[in-house]
Parts: structure tokens; C-alpha cells; sequence
């Protein structure tokens, strides 16, 4: 069988796609990733022997330059996107027999289209459930779109989210389905998310709700073996007790060295030493004190085993993660889905959500004291035995016999 899985994003969006590619390639298929051309994508397909399709622009520039919420040159943004899925995806789809595509809607309404002309199976995935319509929350606003603060009524926001995506997207859309001899669709947000989309979230960390919606929860897509750490780290890690982990991944800050301050203070506040994740905002320590250890790309299931505790931005994939580890959480949430990880971190009583996206020395130390708090260890430790890591596994499956 032969799989082709488009994804446009950062870290987060590339990741989770990577390691069902690998997994449906250990089963005895074939699978390629269209994903941005950024290297480090590139360098992680070929160390999983999985081939990289360069797609898009390069999204890390993209992520660092544009501000947070902005929806200045989005709609140029959008068309090559969309252009991407019509030619790059296209050409890579001929002889396959499925597309697996995740992330915005310019690239799953144009993947579909794509699959929708060749006559093979669609699937649509998302990494996090805020979305999917669903009763029982509010949609995100999209760029531009601000939604009404006072409405409470989730079904008809969710009507005007649908609305805002045709107004947004349907005209790009009509135009490049023309091209190739399709007609217009009526809906564009539900015509990319079919009426069976895929959650590769871990039920535990984010039980769904059933809704008109026939969501199939696989579980997140997390990979199957852990790459060694560094030497370097190692020995920083076997010199003393459990260190505290920041990191924000790909998230933009508005001020990264004012957060890294903020953060080591705090962690050296309550006697500990850190591990400075780099990350696209490049955080480094404030001096050069030996307490502190810079990492870049690193393997973090294997280090969050290592930690006391993690402080970050409440991605889907690092809360999975440190959720897995069984390790307490800060979760300083950013935008987009993170609020959501933090509250559920909140919830399952494993960490604790920090109230602003901007932290203080004194506002990360508070929060930290009572994350590193016995209860919040002992109870990390009882819902990481809960934590599914078969998610790829039972997506592979599903695309390999033809289940839903």
C-alpha cells in the first residue's frame, strides 16, 4: 500500500505525521511526507528512512516573523498553501492509494481535492480537538475573525465559524477545483474534515465527547523508541538531583530572554538546577552560571524521565509527552490549543496552568513550588500508567485495512 501524508506547520504539526509514516513503513508499506522544506524536517524523515517531499515555504521564518493572531498577508499565505496541495501534493499522490492530510484548511481542502480527482481514500487528522465542531466548547477564532464575546450559544458559533471559512477560503478554493474539472463546494471546513475525522489524541489527556461529529480517536501519535541523550546532557544529569526543564518548542515569544530569566530564577528559587530547551525563540540562561544546561533538538521522552518537573507551552505533543513521563507540569500557554492542554493538565491534578502568558520570577516560582509538591509527583506518576503509546499503531492499522 502506498501512503502519502501532507501536513504544513511547525514541530508540533511535522512530528506526529513522521512517526506514522515510520510506523505504516515497519508494517510493509510505503509512505511519503509532504511537509515544509525546513532542514531540520528534512533531517528527521531521513534518519526514520522516510522520504521528505518538500512542500511550501520554509516555516520557521514564517512562525518567527509573523505576529501572533495577525491576519496581515494571510490570505496570500492561504494561496500557496492551497497552491502546494494542487501541485507539490498532486504530483506525489499519482499512483498512491491514500492521502492523509492534517493541519489549517488551505491544505486539507486542497488535499482532499486532490484525493477527491484521483478517486483514493481521504483522511482527515487533527493533533488537537479545539477544531472540531463540538457543542460542548466554543470554536477558536480564526485570524481576523474575532468571534462574539458575549455569545454563549456553541452551535451557532460553530454555523459562524463555517460561514467564516467559506468567506475565507471557498472562492480560493472553487477557483483551483475549476482547474481540474471539479465544481465548488458547499462547505469548506466540513467538506476538509469529512464526516469521520481522526483525533490522534490520548483519551485519558483529552477524552472526546461524542457529537453529530463520528470522531475516531486513535490516540497520539508518539514515537516507539527513544534516541539516546547527549553525553554532555547525561553527565549534567547524573551530577546532581532531577533538574527543571523549560522549554517553549516552536512558539514565538514576544520577549524569550525576559522568559528564560523569569524561568531559571524560579527554578533556582526552589533549589533546583535547569535544562534550557533553545527552541525556535532561542532562550538562553541569563548568565553562565554551571547550574544550567542549554539543549537543542533532544529526544524529550527520554529526557522528561530525567526531570523534576517541566515547565512549557502546552503543545499537544509536549503535554502528551510529559503526561506519558509522569513528570509535574507548568504549562505557560501561548495561543491557539494550548489553553485547552493547560486546563486539562489542571484537571487531571498532574500540574498546574499558569494564569498569564507572560511569567515572572515570582508568578513561575508560585507555580512551580506547588507543581514540585509530593500529590502532584505521586499523582504524574498514577496517570502516566494510563497513558496510551499505541496511537500510530492504530492508525496505521486502520489505513492499512481499510477501517475507519
Amino acid at each position: 500500500m502506498r501512503v502519502v501524508l501532507s501536513t504544513y506547520g511547525a514541530r508540533g504539526s511535522v512530528e506526529p505525521v513522521v512517526v506514522l509514516a515510520a510506523r505504516l513503513n515497519e508494517l510493509g508499506a510505503q509512505a511519503r511526507v509532504c511537509a515544509p522544506p525546513d532542514e531540520e524536517f528534512g533531517k528527521r524523515l531521513a534518519g526514520l528512512g522516510v522520504e521528505h517531499v518538500p512542500t511550501g515555504a520554509p516555516v520557521r521564518a514564517l512562525v518567527t516573523s509573523v505576529t501572533p493572531g495577525s491576519a496581515v498577508g494571510l490570505a496570500e499565505r492561504a494561496a500557496a498553501l492551497m497552491d502546494a496541495q494542487f501541485e507539490t501534493v498532486a504530483a506525489a499522490v499519482e499512483g498512491c492509494d491514500a492521502l492523509v492530510a492534517t493541519g489549517p484548511l488551505p491544505v486539507t481542502t486542497g488535499a482532499r481535492s486532490v484525493a477527491e480527482k484521483l478517486g483514493i481514500r481521504y483522511v482527515h487528522a487533527s493533533h488537537q480537538p479545539v477544531v472540531l465542531p463540538s457543542p460542548y466548547r466554543r470554536p477558536p477564532a480564526r485570524r481576523g475573525r474575532a468571534l462574539p464575546a458575549d455569545a454563549t450559544d456553541n452551535r451557532a458559533l460553530w454555523e459562524l465559524d463555517a460561514r467564516n471559512a467559506n468567506d475565507m477560503f471557498g472562492e480560493m478554493l472553487a477557483t483551483r477545483r475549476a482547474a481540474i474539472g471539479l465544481p465548488p463546494v458547499d462547505h469548506v471546513r466540513d467538506y476538509a474534515f469529512t464526516d469521520q475525522p481522526w483525533l490522534a489524541t490520548d483519551p485519558v489527556l483529552d477524552p472526546w465527547r461524542p457529537t453529530d461529529l463520528g470522531v475516531v480517536q486513535t490516540g497520539a501519535w508518539l514515537p516507539a523508541d527513544e534516541r539516546p541523550l547527549p553525553p554532555e546532557l547525561v553527565e549534567f544529569l547524573d551530577a546532581g538531583t532531577p533538574p527543571v526543564y523549560v522549554g517553549f518548542g516552536s512558539t514565538p515569544l514576544g520577549a524569550p530572554q525576559d522568559v528564560a530569566r523569569a524561568a531559571v530564577e524560579a527554578i533556582r528559587a526552589q533549589g533546583r538546577r535547569a535544562v534550557v530547551s533553545r527552541g525556535w525563540a532561542q532562550l538562553l540562561p541569563p548568565d553562565d552560571q554551571d547550574d544550567c544546561f542549554v539543549v537543542g533538538e533532544v529526544d524529550q521522552r527520554a529526557l522528561f524521565g530525567r526531570v523534576a518537573a517541566v515547565v512549557h507551552h502546552g503543545s499537544a505533543s509536549t503535554t502528551t509527552t510529559a503526561t506519558l513521563a509522569g513528570v509535574p507540569q507548568v504549562v505557560v500557554a501561548q495561543g491557539a490549543d494550548q489553553p485547552y492542554w493547560a486546563g486539562r493538565v489542571a484537571e487531571l491534578g498532574v500540574g498546574v496552568a499558569h494564569d498569564d502568558p507572560t511569567p515572572t520570577t515570582d508568578s513561575l516560582a508560585a507555580a512551580l513550588e506547588t507543581a514540585l509538591a509530593p500529590e502532584f509527583g505521586a499523582r504524574a506518576t498514577a496517570v502516566a500508567g494510563t497513558v496510551r503509546t499505541d496511537g500510530a499503531t492504530v492508525a496505521a492499522n486502520l489505513l492499512l485495512t481499510g477501517g475507519r
